[in-house]
């Protein structure tokens, strides 16, 4: 990860430094930082990620494997499976972020890790859809901790144009999560009738004990917060926190008063990177619960489906990396949005006017809508976290995010009826429009930020120096720069 993190940013190896308060920072020292950073916040949180995003997502794989047939599943029964998994998740994402700010994140994490682990394991044991239903609502109360509290742990170690690329390297084990999830259950189905179980209970049973196991070893792999990180010594932390004040500069927010709360609540940056998250999340869930049925009622068998599902999430993880890579060294965001909206949405077209394709010209459609989709999702998510600055207005902005953006994993869950298959209009047409309300959410952003930027060259916004706040401004400080 080193060497491809010196390959993007090759510049920083010359480049000097200087802080808000004068402070030159040494670029070999800081080049070994960054080095140390990546090999050990990144790799846990990357497994957490692909454990969790497995194990929220193995449902669809346990579809094709004979789940609804033993729970006797008709008609919505198995969407009802699926959206139940957002209620806690999306409820309980904020206040689990504000738990992370007062706890060692490595302690948070793994607990939850843990626990939700012991919830996959319980759907692979029910005998009836009550039971899973009440499985997948506790996997979504313990999993709502996980993902933004990640985000905000790994924004905390690095500059704002050093971020997309760590956090699409994390976020890619979501991706893979997909390709390696059909693999995983391909093999894992031919233990079908060992013990009396068929082989959707043991896609269950086997994932979630390696979620346990690997929860808690975690606990003593996942670094917590900078000031307490035990990987760096106290010449590394006093360096890692002069470079990040270099970024931020004065706008800091580390206390949360009331003055503080108004200034989060009414920032209409995070409310359109809200809706950003809702349009665009949706596909990615969609690729994940319904692919493998996607492709099977193509034609293929089951076991077939699970493979013929890996290069789709293959080729998605290569081009959102390769995005995340080319965003970072030309420091804008919006265009390579829209760029992975344009792409998933001709996927979505093609399918909506299936009836003369071939089956591989479909096929080749995903290829289309997931890499797409993949290329928007995690770029809107460190948008946002470059466009709000202070410990508590990210760590608020990044699950508000999260949280309720994932209303769009609803909306995923309930779209694709099973009455429609195997042509689906409802759920691609429906997902083709959540696509482009992620498109008008990042126009209105891309032009508010210009605007903002623009006023505050102007020195519009230098009245903020003269709140009784002024040094808890956060992003709202008039020396902050924000990001397009």
């Amino acid at each position: 990860m080193a060497d491809i993190k010196d390959a993007a940013f090759p510049d920083e190896k010359v480049e000097v430094i200087n802080d808000t308060r004068g402070t030159h920072i040494d670029p070999v020292a800081e080049k070994k930082l960054l080095r140390k950073c990546d090999l050990h916040v990144l790799p846990p949180l990357f497994v957490l990620f692909l454990l969790a995003f497995l194990d929220r997502t193995n449902i669809g794989n346990a579809k094709i494997q004979g789940l609804t047939d033993d729970l006797h599943m008709v008609g919505s029964d198995y969407n009802i499976a699926l959206f139940t998994f957002f209620v806690p998740y999306i409820i309980f994402e904020v206040p689990s972020n504000l738990i992370i700010k007062k706890m060692a994140p490595s302690t948070w994490l793994s607990l939850i890790m843990v626990l939700w682990g012991i919830a996959t394991i319980g759907m692979g044991l029910v005998n009836t859809l009550g039971g899973l239903v009440a499985m997948r609502v506790l996997l979504g109360l313990f999993e709502a901790g996980l993902f933004p509290g990640c985000v905000y742990l790994i924004s905390m170690y690095y500059k704002r144009y050093e971020l997309q690329w760590r956090l699409t390297l994390f976020f890619s084990a979501s991706i893979i999560a997909g390709g390696f999830g059909g693999l995983l259950a391909y093999a894992i189905a031919k233990m079908d009738g060992i013990r009396g179980y068929g082989g959707w209970r043991w896609i269950f049973i086997i994932e979630g004990l390696a979620t346990c196991v690997i929860g808690f070893v975690c606990k003593w792999w996942i670094t917590d917060w900078p000031e307490t990180a035990n990987f760096l010594n106290d010449d590394e932390r006093a360096l890692l926190i002069a470079r990040l004040s270099a970024d931020s500069g004065d706008a800091v927010m580390n206390r949360l008063d009331k003055r503080a709360a108004k200034r989060i609540f009414k920032d209409p940056k995070i409310y359109l990177g809200v809706v950003m998250y809702f349009g665009i999340v949706n596909t990615g869930y969609a690729g994940s619960f319904f692919v493998p049925t996607i492709i099977r009622e193509l034609g293929y068998t089951a076991e077939s489906a699970q493979v013929r599902s890996i290069p789709i999430f293959v080729v998605a993880t290569v081009t959102a990396i390769i995005a995340a890579w080319v965003t970072d060294r030309l420091r804008h965001r919006y265009f390579f949005c829209i760029f992975g909206l344009v792409v998933a949405s001709v996927g979505y077209i093609m399918l909506l006017a299936q009836n003369k394709l071939s089956v591989g010209v479909k096929y080749f459609a995903l290829f289309l809508i997931v890499p797409g989709g993949y290329i928007t999702q995690p770029i809107t998510l460190v948008w946002m976290s470059n466009l709000v600055s202070g410990h508590y207005k990210r760590s608020v902005a990044s699950a508000m995010q999260v949280g309720f953006g994932n209303i769009g994993g609803i909306v995923a869950s309930n779209v694709f009826l099973t009455s429609e298959a195997p042509k689906y209009p409802t759920g691609y047409g429906v997902s083709l429009g959540m696509l482009w309300i992620c498109g008008i959410a990042c126009t209105a952003m891309y032009f508010l930020v210009k605007r903002e930027n623009k006023l505050r060259e102007m020195g519009e916004r230098d009245f903020r120096l003269e709140d009784e706040d002024a040094d808890n401004l956060g992003d709202d400080h008039p020396h902050f720069r924000l990001t397009t």
